[in-house]
């Protein structure tokens, strides 16, 4: 019996490589035959993802963080010469203290000046991956060091949102990065005045990252489904195929997880290759119809636990 560790991160507590082994070892645990590929969609550790199904070679650099500090950040280059950077090792909201949250202050500058290294470099292509920042500036501090692309780049968005509205970057995310009410509208008329941004607003994926997928989009990046593009760089499919279960999941299970997250792209293409696939959630906020779901304790310091549970809980079943 074999089956497929793929979880994505759960969010502030483990990231997706990690969620993954504390699967794969329940699954031994029981003796059953697992592998581990995690997934993502933009966020926190998908160039850890990419890198444990691709390989690669990692580089440090130091940038600045939302508030300016120096701080150090890691991207990938591919086999392939692909540049791979994330918003969240440059401009995070994990670098912050609950006490810094302040989207009125934080920059998104850092993303820029990791791509400026990355790019020097000369890789033969850029991906950017957008997810967890800090940030609400529309890409306004990372467009300092950025004027144009003179290579194919492609930007990983872990969210279909828009730029503005009730569905875009500060009215949605503006309040999970500190902002209070007024805040949200001061970062919305803020956002809403930039004109070089107008032209690519209503773009899904432009809200990501607080407006920094709608910043390069603005000049001639592309916009892609970070969970889809993932599961399409580490062949996803091709080992589905080879497996009888596959488990995926992320830290909340809500109404934001059909709207582009990573498990939900695992979901699907589970559905395509009729491969049973089995979906946790620390949290379950909103179960999904039809779905075999399990909700964890939702205690973060369980979780490694709660997953070994989970994958030697899957494994006693599929030995049956």
């Amino acid at each position: 019996m074999s089956a497929l560790a793929s979880p994505a991160g759960l969010k502030g507590v483990l990231r997706p490589v990690d969620a993954a082994a504390a699967l794969a070892a329940g699954f031994r645990a029981a003796g059953n035959e697992v592998r581990e590929l995690p997934v993502a969609d933009g966020g926190t550790g998908t160039a850890e993802v990419l890198a444990l199904a691709l390989g690669g070679e990692w580089h440090d650099t130091a940038v600045a963080d939302p508030l300016g500090r120096p701080v150090t950040a890691s991207w990938l280059l591919l086999p392939d010469g692909t540049a791979v950077v994330e918003s969240a090792e440059a401009v995070g909201l994990a670098l912050l203290g609950p006490d810094e949250l302040d989207p009125l202050r934080t920059s998104s500058r850092g993303l820029g000046e990791l791509i400026v290294t990355a790019l020097a470099a000369r890789p033969a292509a850029l991906l950017v991956c957008l997810g967890d920042s800090a940030t609400v500036d529309g890409g306004a501090g990372a467009l300092e060091l950025l004027d144009r692309f003179d290579l194919p780049v492609r930007v990983a968005c872990d969210v279909r949102n828009p730029l503005l509205g009730e569905r875009g970057a500060a009215r949605t995310f503006g309040p999970q990065k500190g902002a209070t009410a007024e805040q949200v509208e001061a970062l919305e008329a803020r956002i809403a005045a930039r004109i070089d941004l107008r032209p690519v607003a209503g773009l899904p994926g432009a809200g990501a990252a607080g407006g920094l997928g709608a910043a390069l989009s603005s000049l001639g990046a592309e916009l892609v489904e970070g969970g889809r593009l993932v599961l399409e760089l580490v062949r996803f499919r091709q080992h589905a195929r080879e497996a009888e279960l596959v488990v995926t999941g992320e830290g909340t299970i809500d109404a934001s997880t059909r709207d582009g997250k990573a498990p939900w792209a695992v979901l699907q293409a589970c559905a395509a290759a009729d491969v049973r696939c089995a979906v946790f959630g620390g949290r379950v906020l909103e179960p999904l119809p039809d779905v075999e779901l399990y909700e964890l304790s939702g205690d973060p310091r369980r979780a490694r636990q709660d997953l070994f549970e989970l994958g030697n809980r899957l494994a006693g079943e599929l030995a049956r």
